[in-house]
C-alpha cells in the first residue's frame, strides 16, 4: 500500500473454533496486514443472532460520538468480512461488507441476507459459480494455507489420513477398504473421539492404525505430515481444503476425489484423482463420494510408482502451493480495492481486538 493510500480498518467476523475457521481468520489477518491494513478480528460463536451485546455496545458507542459531532452516524470499520455464516449484527458497523461463505455450511438464514453484501469473496472456482448464477456480484479470490514442510524430514512410501473432527473425509469407508488389502503398505489414520464415536471398528491390522486422539502438538502433526509420502484426503466436500493445501505444501503425493473444488487444488500433474459420484446436496453445495474400486487403484498406481514419479508428482504440488500462496493476496486485493478506493469511512476509534459472543 502506498504511503498517499490511507490506511483501512478491517474486521474479520468469524467463529474462532480450534478448525478450519481458525486458521481462515489467521491467514486472512497475516495477508491483510502485509498490505498495510489495520486488522481486527471480531469472535462470534457458532450461533447467529441478529444481535450481540458486542455489536449493540459497538451501536451505541458510534451514536454518542455522532451526537458529540453533530455530523451523522459514522463506521468504526471501513469493511467487514464475514466469513462462514453472516453476522447481520455487524451489518451497520462498516462502510462495506464482504462475505467469504463455505458454500456446505451456508444457510437459509445466510441466504436471506446475502443481498446486503458489496460482493461474495469465493475461495473456489465452483463457489464462484455457484454465487454468481444467483445473480450476486462475486469475487473470485482463492486462497492460501500453511506452509508444513520440514525440508530435511525422511520420507517413508506410507499413507497418512488427517481426518480430525471432520465428518466430512470419507474416513469409514477408507478404513473398509484399506482393510481388505493386507498388502498394501501402512495407513495412518488420525481421528478426534468426537467423530470416531459410533463408527464402526475392527482390530488394527499390520497396515492399519486407527488413532482416535486430539492431537494438540503442532510439531508432530508436522512430522506426521513430512514423513509420509501419501496423503489420503479423500472429502466429501469443501470450502477450501487446508488439508489438502498442506500436504501440497510438504511436497507430498496428495489423493483426493476427482470432483470440485477438491480437483481445483489437485491435478494429474500433482497428485492422484480418484473417481466420486454425487451423493446429493450439501447446503448450497454438492457432497461427494469417492468411488472405492478407483480408489484401489489411485493406491495400486501409487505403490507401483518409482522414486523418480513420486518425487515429480511432490514436487509440482509444492510448485503449485507456493504459486498459489503469492497469488492470493493479489486477487484479495484486486477484489477489495475498487471498494477501498471509494469514499472511506472515518475511525475516530478503535480497540486492538473485537471480541464477543
Amino acid at each position: 500500500m502506498s504511503d498517499q493510500t490511507p490506511r483501512t480498518c478491517i474486521n474479520l467476523i468469524g467463529w474462532d473454533n480450534g478448525r478450519g475457521l481458525s486458521h481462515d481468520l489467521r491467514l486472512l489477518r497475516e495477508t491483510l496486514t502485509l498490505q498495510g491494513h489495520d486488522v481486527h478480528i471480531t469472535s462470534v460463536g457458532p450461533k447467529r443472532r441478529r444481535w450481540t451485546l458486542r455489536a449493540l455496545w459497538i451501536r451505541l458507542q458510534l451514536l454518542r460520538q455522532s451526537l458529540q459531532r453533530g455530523d451523522g452516524m459514522r463506521w468504526k470499520f471501513d469493511v467487514n468480512i464475514m466469513l462462514e455464516h453472516v453476522q447481520p449484527a455487524y451489518f451497520s458497523t462498516a462502510h462495506r461488507n464482504f462475505f467469504i461463505p463455505n458454500p456446505e455450511w451456508l444457510s437459509k438464514r445466510d441466504e436471506r441476507h446475502l443481498h446486503r453484501f458489496e460482493a461474495m469473496l469465493a475461495k473456489t472456482r465452483v463457489a464462484a459459480t455457484t454465487f454468481q448464477a444467483r445473480g450476486l456480484p462475486t469475487r473470485y479470490i482463492g486462497f492460501r494455507s500453511t506452509d508444513c514442510l520440514i525440508p530435511e524430514m525422511p520420507r517413508q512410501p506410507h499413507f497418512l489420513h488427517l481426518a480430525g473432527a471432520s465428518r466430512m473425509k470419507g474416513t469409514a469407508r477408507l478404513l473398509a477398504v484399506w482393510r481388505r488389502h493386507p498388502e498394501w503398505p501402512p495407513l495412518l489414520v488420525l481421528q478426534s473421539p468426537q467423530t470416531a464415536q459410533g463408527m464402526p471398528t475392527t482390530p488394527d491390522r499390520d497396515n492399519v492404525r486407527h488413532r482416535v486422539a486430539t492431537l494438540r502438538n503442532i510439531e508432530e502433526i508436522r512430522r506426521l505430515q513430512n514423513s509420509h509420502l501419501f496423503h489420503l484426503c479423500l472429502s466429501e466436500a469443501e470450502g477450501w481444503g487446508h488439508y489438502i493445501a498442506e500436504a501440497m505444501s510438504c511436497g507430498a503425493v496428495a489423493i483426493t476425489c476427482d470432483a470440485p473444488p477438491m480437483n481445483e487444488l489437485v491435478r494429474p500433474d500433482r497428485g492422484l484423482l480418484v473417481a466420486a459420484s454425487a451423493a446429493g446436496p450439501l447446503n448450497a453445495a454438492t457432497r461427494y463420494h469417492f468411488d472405492e474400486t478407483a480408489l484401489e487403484a489411485a493406491v495400486e498406481r501409487a505403490c507401483g510408482m518409482d522414486s523418480a514419479q513420486y518425487k515429480a508428482l511432490g514436487a509440482a504440488a509444492r510448485r503449485w502451493f507456493e504459486s498459489n500462496q503469492q497469488r492470493f493476496g493479489k486477487l484479495l486485493q484486486e477484489a477489495l480495492l475498487p471498494q477501498l478506493q471509494d469514499e472511506r469511512a472515518t475511525v475516530p476509534w478503535q480497540s486492538a481486538k473485537s471480541t464477543g459472543k
